[in-house]
């Protein structure tokens, strides 16, 4: 093979290669490639030498050489370089990694939003003109809970801190494993994704629709408030990873359904991933905020729509620049 028609055909896996590299060094990449996800710089890595020593072996141009073996000597540092610290790891997926990952998944986050969102604000609505339907979704027991959880004045129940611990841990546990469902249910060609999303958004539709119709409004929305937005937003990203793996295996394109569907599942674990955060950050304001009833309405107000800002800024503008 020429070396012209060599080049070509490799150009831009050697772009990618050393976007990824410029990432991982903390450079500004002057590439316009996407860099490859850390978990494929070996095998990357060892492609490059291949076409390194392709390259001595044919007596292809020293410029070529040039270009190739320094990316060789940077992976090789950066594969056999001393371990990072585990907070600065964790804290440049959180800052940079994650979000940079739900941008690149727009669509999928816009399809998932609707179909969350849609069928949420559509049961609000029918069950605030007719509440009787929210028995067509819960039964009596757990209405009545509800409507005690919820009702003005002050509560018997008043928990302490003892209590806000354990409710913590519960919270933890729920939001984690609705998001483990929705994102496991992708494998079923993103039919099991979507109707966890279409369930929840009916199941929290139904109770807030039904709550309002009941005055139990203030209650409810200032309890909802504060952790709303990272628990709804953590719902909607856990069902981009199952989609994502869904696609990969109605439609693999190139790849066997199973390399497929190995790759969008190492993406969208690292998706599944950030949306613990989220939902781990939405329990905690859960347990110790969101059941104070001595704060002012405003106030929860105001911080449950400062939560909404910084969620849209977050996942919009974090990771744009290399850290």
């Amino acid at each position: 093979m020429k070396q012209r028609h060599f080049e070509q055909r490799h150009a831009a896996d050697w772009r990618t290669f050393a976007a990824t590299l410029d990432r991982l060094e903390h450079r500004q990449s002057a590439e316009t490639a996407a860099p490859l996800p850390v978990a494929e710089l070996p095998g990357a890595y060892r492609r490059l030498c291949q076409h390194l020593a392709i390259a001595r072996t044919r007596g292809y141009s020293g410029a070529l050489l040039d270009r190739l073996n320094p990316l060789a000597l940077r992976a090789y540092q950066q594969l056999y370089r001393a371990p990072q610290r585990r907070w600065p790891v964790v804290l440049d997926f959180l800052t940079g990694d994650f979000p940079r990952r739900v941008r690149a998944e727009a669509r999928l986050f816009w399809l998932c939003a609707a179909l969350f969102y849609l069928p949420l604000l559509g049961m609000a609505v029918a069950v605030h003109q007719t509440p009787e339907l929210i028995y067509s979704v819960l039964p009596p027991e757990t209405v009545a809970d509800l409507e005690a959880m919820y009702a003005p004045g002050p509560r018997a129940d008043a928990r302490n801190a003892t209590d806000n611990l354990a409710m913590f841990g519960f919270y933890i546990y729920n939001n984690i494993s609705i998001a483990f469902r929705t994102f496991a249910g992708g494998i079923l060609l993103g039919i099991g994704s979507v109707l966890v999303l279409l369930f929840n958004g009916v199941f929290i539709g139904a109770i807030s629709g039904y709550l309002t119709a009941r005055g139990y409004a203030e209650t409810f929305y200032t309890f909802v408030a504060g952790h709303g937005a990272f628990e709804l937003t953590g719902i909607v990203l856990a069902g981009v990873a199952g989609l994502k793996m869904g696609w990969a295996v109605a439609a693999p394109g190139r790849l066997s359904r199973l390399e497929a569907l190995r790759r969008a599942a190492a993406g969208g674990v690292r998706i599944l991933i950030g949306v613990i955060a989220l939902l781990v950050l939405a329990a905690f304001i859960e347990a110790f905020w969101s059941g104070n009833r001595a704060v002012p309405a405003a106030i929860k107000y105001a911080v449950g729509a400062a939560g909404w800002g910084l969620v849209i800024l977050y996942l919009t503008r974090a990771g744009r620049r290399a850290p």
